[in-house]
């Protein structure tokens, strides 16, 4: 598992480039002009509420405990990878640019965008922890629903997603199958129910598409006219020095 999840990294970075093409960065400004397509916001909608209705539904909650059989036997040790594959998505974003694939946005309006997304994301994962009080399948605690590592994860997902699927649809794709293995990582590790995970990826997902509606009005609200992004600037070196350079005017 640690050797599929580090290829998936590599492929998440790196192949998608053979079939990238060069876009010009967009504003978030023209997000609220743009007519929303609420078809997007079906499957993760459908996760969400698979996840709700299994907090009551007898049945879903047999096949829960049926997952957690299967991860017993499947289980060889317990790993943190997941603590870490969580983010790895996002993290891309940042690193691609870097290495000069330029995506949908610049640096100010992403950031903006992720950080909207983590807020909205944030707030439901522990909202709904604090509201539901699931026990974890380890007996620990009861704080099992949702997954937040899913919910990270996924969230993540959906921002390199956004970010590069005019480039090439294969960083959305890498970066789902990232995200797919931390939650699945989550039950192995018998931190999580299957309901908790697919709700986790539900919100994840709707809260990254959400924020980049919303973050046009947060980048106007908090920013206003000033531009204090407009000077920072990653470049990526790579050849016989290796490096990465931060650069920032005011």
């Amino acid at each position: 598992m640690a050797d599929f999840i580090k290829l998936a990294v590599l492929f998440c970075l790196f192949c998608p480039n053979l079939f990238a093409q060069r876009i010009q960065p967009d504003s978030l400004e023209q997000n609220i002009n743009s007519e929303f397509n609420y078809k997007k916001l079906i499957i993760p909608t459908a996760l969400i509420s698979y996840g709700f209705i299994g907090l009551e539904s007898e049945g879903i909650k047999r096949f829960n405990l049926q997952m957690r059989s299967e991860m017993d036997a499947l289980r060889n040790r317990s790993t943190y990878i997941d603590d870490y594959s969580q983010y790895v998505p996002m993290v891309s974003v940042y690193a691609l640019n870097a290495m000069g694939v330029k995506g949908k946005h610049n640096f100010k309006d992403r950031t903006i965008a992720l950080g909207t997304a983590y807020v909205i994301m944030g707030a439901t994962v522990q909202g709904l922890k604090r509201l539901t009080a699931i026990q974890r399948p380890d007996g620990t605690a009861y704080n099992a629903f949702p997954s937040g590592h899913t919910a990270t994860a996924f969230m993540a997902a959906e921002f390199l997603n956004q970010e590069f699927k005019e480039v090439s649809v294969w960083y959305g794709i890498s970066g789902y199958l990232v995200a797919a293995c931390t939650g699945f990582l989550r039950m192995y590790n018998n931190r999580h129910w299957f309901t908790d995970v697919v709700t986790g990826a539900g919100i994840g997902i709707l809260s990254t598409k959400l924020a980049y509606q919303i973050a046009p009005f947060v980048k106007k609200i908090v920013f206003g006219d000033n531009d204090f992004f407009k000077g920072i600037k990653i470049d990526f070196h790579a050849g016989e020095m290796f490096g990465v350079a931060l650069s920032a005017s005011f």
